[in-house]
C-alpha cells in the first residue's frame, strides 16, 4: 500500500526518537512491500522559533492531507516561560483540536526482562495488560482561562455526547479484551464527575450490557494502578486524570521510554506520539529511549493504515530486541547501555 505519514520531531529528544521510528518505517515498508511517503514539518518551540507560531498553517494542512501524524515531543526550558503568550504545548493542543482526535489510547504492557526497572516488586507485575483511554479534546484543558493579581481560574466542562463517545470507544475495546471497563472521575467533589459518572452508567448499562464495569474515585484509582495493576483491562477517564494517571502507570513498565500512544477521532487520519516528554536535559546525547516511538508507529500501522500483522511485527520486533538484552539508559538498571540509534538497529535486526 501508499501510505502519507507527516512527522513532527518538535523539540528536545524529539528529533532523535522520530528519526528512530522513520527507519523503523522504512523497514517495514522494504519488508511488507510497502511505499511509505514523509512529509516533516514544525511544531511546537522548533516552530515558534522558525515562525513565531506554536502550530503554522503548513503543519495543518500536512496533518489534515496526510493518512496519519507521527510526534516526537514539545517543549523546553527555553520556552518555558509560565507567563509567556506563546507556548510550545499550545501547538499540540491545537493540532488535537484541528484533528478532532478525542479520544487517547495509551497500553500499558510489561516486559517480563524490565521487571527490575520498575519500582514495584516482580510479582506484582504479573499479568499487567491494560489500556488508558485518555478524553482528549475537553475538560479543564480547553476550558476557558482567566488570570489578574489576585485569582486565576480554569474552567473545566464536559457535554453528555463528549462523555458518550468517549466512553462507547472505551466499552468497544474492552468488548474485543477481557470485557471490563474501569471508569475514574471525582463524583464526590465535581459536578462534571457526576454527569460523567451518569453517562458512563447509562452508555455501558444499554449499549454494553456484556461489560463489567467498575467505577472509581482518581484517587482511589492512583492507588490501585500499584496495588493491583493486572486487575485492570481498559480504564476511561477524562483529560486531566488520564494525563496524570498515564504517567504513573508508566512506573508499571519501568520507564515512560517504553510506552507510545495513539490519538483517534471518528476519521482514520489520527496522532501517533510515545507518552514521554521533550527530555531536553539528555537530548542530542544519544541517551533517550526510542521504544515508545517505534511503538506508536506501531499503533499507526495498525489504526491508521489498516496493517496489524505488521504493527505485530514491530511490536514483536522491540520485544525480541529487549529479551535479546538491549536497553538504553533509562532501562539499563544502572548496568551497560545502547544509544539511542543503536536500540532502532536492534529493533531492525528482529524485524521478520
Amino acid at each position: 500500500m501508499e501510505a502519507l505519514i507527516t512527522l513532527l520531531p518538535g523539540d528536545g529528544i524529539g528529533p532523535e526518537v522520530t528519526r528512530c521510528a522513520r527507519d523503523v518505517l522504512d523497514a517495514v515498508a522494504q519488508r511488507f512491500a510497502h511505499r511509505f511517503e514523509f512529509r516533516e514539518a514544525l511544531i511546537g518551540g522548533a516552530a515558534i522559533d522558525a515562525t513565531g507560531e506554536p502550530l503554522p498553517a503548513p503543519t495543518v494542512e500536512s496533518c489534515q492531507a496526510s493518512d496519519a501524524v507521527l510526534l516526537g515531543a514539545v517543549g523546553g526550558p527555553k520556552w518555558s516561560d509560565p507567563n509567556a503568550a506563546v507556548r510550545p504545548e499550545q501547538g499540540l493542543l491545537g493540532l488535537r483540536a484541528t484533528l478532532g482526535v478525542y479520544a487517547n489510547i495509551r497500553p500499558v504492557r510489561i516486559h517480563p526482562e524490565l521487571a527490575a526497572a520498575s519500582p514495584l516488586k516482580p510479582e506484582k507485575l504479573e499479568g499487567v495488560d491494560m489500556l488508558v483511554i485518555r478524553e482528549l479534546t475537553g475538560g479543564i484543558y480547553f476550558g476557558k482561562k482567566t488570570r489578574d493579581a489576585t485569582s486565576a481560574s480554569d474552567l473545566c466542562e464536559y457535554t453528555v455526547a463528549e462523555i458518550e463517545r468517549i466512553v462507547r470507544v472505551a466499552a468497544r475495546l474492552a468488548g474485543a479484551r477481557r470485557g471490563k471497563l474501569c471508569s475514574v472521575d471525582k463524583a464526590n467533589v465535581l459536578e462534571t464527575s457526576r454527569r460523567w459518572r451518569d453517562t458512563t452508567d447509562r452508555v455501558v448499562g444499554d449499549e454494553f450490557p456484556g461489560i463489567e464495569l467498575e467505577t472509581l474515585l482518581v484517587d482511589a484509582a492512583a492507588m490501585h494502578l500499584l496495588s493491583r495493576p493486572a486487575d485492570f483491562d481498559v480504564i476511561v477517564t477524562e483529560n486531566m486524570f488520564g494525563d496524570i494517571l498515564t504517567d504513573e502507570a508508566s512506573m508499571l513498565a519501568g520507564s515512560l521510554g517504553m510506552l507510545p500512544s495513539a490519538s483517534l477521532g471518528d476519521s482514520t487520519v489520527g496522532l501517533y506520539e510515545p507518552i514521554h516528554g521533550s527530555a531536553p536535559d539528555i537530548a542530542g546525547r544519544g541517551l533517550a529511549n526510542p521504544c515508545a516511538m517505534i511503538a506508536s508507529a506501531a499503533m499507526m500501522l495498525r489504526h491508521s493504515l489498516g496493517l496489524p500483522a505488521e504493527a505485530d511485527a514491530v511490536e514483536g520486533a522491540i520485544a525480541n530486541a529487549i529479551a535479546d538484552g538491549a536497553r538504553t539508559a533509562d532501562i539499563a538498571a544502572g548496568g551497560s547501555h545502547i544509544s539511542t540509534d543503536e536500540m532502532a538497529v536492534e529493533v531492525i535486526r528482529n524485524l521478520t
